[in-house]
């Protein structure tokens, strides 16, 4: 499938998601999600799925195949990994992380996709013994990725001894709006 049109195919699967999560928000509310984040979690979950699962994740992220997702993937993971603030350009930082218990076997193609397509950090963890110690290994792995950008993404006790994977995205992005807003025309709502 061709760049344009996965592109096409991850657009309306971010108005999609934007709508669900819009109509669940109040009219007052403000809501930041990042569909780009989604999709790279669901495509990597995609990536080290198969049967059932695998096919209601590439139906929901409207493709035909786990390649068509990492080739995708891929390339906007290069990408975003061009951070332009060195140039003038706005700062980001993106890390992709997955946490496996200890207990299960990680296949050898699946941590090839991590590390190549996905640039992601693979872990394996004690969740049956030390759940408890999990949301802080993934909370400074997200702060060490991100630059200190991110300091928090799982609260304590997010995990427990049932838990058997975390799929973990951070995003961090600043820019300077192209065009000013208007002191004058804003208004602080607490």
């Amino acid at each position: 499938m061709g760049l344009r049109r996965s592109i096409r195919k991850q657009t309306q699967v971010s108005i999609r998601l934007a709508t669900h999560l819009l109509s669940e928000e109040s009219p007052n509310s403000n809501i930041v999600f990042s569909p780009l984040s989604i999709h790279v979690v669901l495509s990597l979950m995609a990536a080290g799925s198969e049967g059932k699962t695998l096919d209601q994740l590439l139906g929901f992220l409207k493709a035909k195949t786990t390649d068509d997702l990492n080739a995708l993937s891929s390339r906007l993971v290069s990408l975003i990994f061009a951070d332009g603030s060195l140039s003038g350009g706005p700062m980001l930082s993106f890390a992709n992380g997955v946490w496996v218990d200890k207990t299960l076997l990680v296949k050898p193609s699946f941590k090839q996709v991590l590390d190549t397509v996905y640039k992601a950090s693979s872990n394996q963890v004690d969740f049956q013994n030390k759940a408890v110690k999990v949301p802080k290994k993934v909370n400074l792995w997200t702060k060490k990725e991100t630059n200190g950008l991110i300091k928090k993404v799982l609260p304590a006790g997010a995990v427990n001894n049932l838990t058997r994977l975390i799929f973990a995205n951070a995003l961090y992005f600043k820019g300077s709006w192209s065009e000013k807003f208007k002191k004058s025309k804003t208004k602080d709502y607490i």
